[in-house]
């Protein structure tokens, strides 16, 4: 790409798009080193810093649509440069210009018209809490469960939802939802560059949130956590969010949730790019793996700060990947590798990409799980186990009457 000037326009057109972060970059190069799709392909965020340096980004092309906002790149930036932020500016004129890919125009329409983004009504937001005696949310109640729009439609995942519920109800918390009162965060759609279109639905949830006197919010997706956590204070609100991980651990902690140890099993846990890297939780899932249910955690390649994207943020969930291109598969066989029966995380992205892997590309070879299911689990085990001793005890008192 010969350049003999920079196109001050684009440059400025950039900088009020949020890129401005260009400016501290001095080409080191580490970010693509860094990057996962140079693991399974070639991919530059260098160079699409480059151009945005210059203020001739390739807004036509599909270069700018590849970043899964992972974070990577910004964690091992020696200069701190917020790479990710580059990449969605870009994003933003591209949309701007009508440039999206075609499935982010269908995912966008879906979020204007029914406040998610799988083409679902949103009158049937709540049905995944049909017969688990779920209320709706009310001022007084002390927690909102706020299950994420493909935990509340995708069929996979809303065993993610009843599965919370459940663990929510056998500890004693006094939780609603919302249900078709209740929009998408925006995380994703903001990150594919649709700015005003996350501002509508941001605004839409605070709104509810304050008429029906909601305090604290525990949510299932790290894209809910980290939107509410650090995004939604730009409306100046603030509400107490929780990621379920964290919640788990604190209900063990308070003796709220009395499981008892699983026979031992390796396992091996994914950290999601958005509930570790961008907001630093990674000891809570861990404790209630280890500590409270006694599994085996095994490490894969990449873990913790590193943990290697799955494929979804960004985006990335809308978008075509051909196979042999899918950071997911990469992360099964990792698993796989380090000896795991078990992979298991604590994201709705992840799970859906993860057990597409295994299923297709591994034939099943590991299974994939939710967290909240391994802990359902160990809490059916130990109600049954509970019940049976009671059912003893009660024949041996019985034998022993006259």
């Amino acid at each position: 790409m010969d350049i003999v000037a920079p196109f001050q326009e684009g440059i400025e057109a950039i900088k009020e798009s949020g890129g401005q972060a260009f400016k501290l970059c001095y080409q080191c190069g580490l970010c693509d080193t860094v990057c996962p799709w140079n693991r399974v392909g070639t991919f530059s965020m260098r160079r699409l810093v480059r151009q945005a340096s210059y203020g001739v980004p390739e807004i036509e092309g599909q270069d700018i649509w590849r970043c899964t906002t992972c974070g990577m790149c910004t964690q091992k930036c020696p200069r701190g440069v917020e790479t990710i932020d580059v990449s969605v500016s870009l994003r933003r004129i591209a949309a701007g210009a009508g440039f999206s890919p075609a499935s982010v125009h269908v995912v966008a329409a879906s979020l204007a018209a029914e406040g998610n983004p799988v083409g679902e009504p949103r009158a049937k937001r709540a049905d995944w809490a049909e017969g688990l005696g779920v209320k709706e949310f009310t001022e007084g109640t002390e927690v909102l469960y706020f299950p994420c729009c493909y935990s509340s439609y995708e069929p996979r995942l809303k065993r993610i939802a009843s599965t919370t519920a459940k663990i929510l109800s056998l500890a004693g918390v006094d939780f609603g939802i919302l249900g078709s009162k209740e929009n998408c965060c925006g995380e994703s759609i903001r990150r594919a560059g649709h700015e005003k279109l996350f501002t509508s639905l941001a605004r839409e949830n605070i709104k509810t949130f304050v008429a029906n006197g909601v305090k604290k919010i525990v949510v299932s997706s790290p894209h809910c956590y980290h939107t509410m956590i650090n995004e939604y204070s730009e409306f100046k609100v603030n509400f107490d969010v929780v990621h379920i991980t964290q919640y788990l651990s604190e209900l063990i902690e308070k003796g709220r949730l009395p499981v008892n140890k699983r026979p031992m099993r390796r396992v091996a846990y994914h950290d999601p790019c958005y509930l570790g890297r961008h907001n630093g939780v990674f000891e809570e899932p861990r404790r209630v793996l280890k500590d409270a249910l006694g599994l085996e955690i095994v490490d894969m390649a990449d873990s913790r700060e590193s943990s290697l994207c799955c494929g979804g943020g960004g985006g990335g969930m809308w978008m075509d990947v051909t196979r042999g291109e899918r950071l997911s598969d990469l992360r099964v066989k990792q698993a796989i590798d380090a000896g795991a029966e078990l992979l298991i995380t604590a994201c709705p992205y992840c799970i859906m990409n993860l057990d597409y892997s295994s299923s297709t590309t591994f034939n099943g070879a590991i299974e994939i799980k939710d967290i909240t299911e391994i802990v359902q689990e160990a809490l059916q085990a130990t109600v049954n186990a509970e019940q049976v001793q009671t059912s003893v005890k009660e024949k041996l008192v019985g034998s022993s009457r006259p």
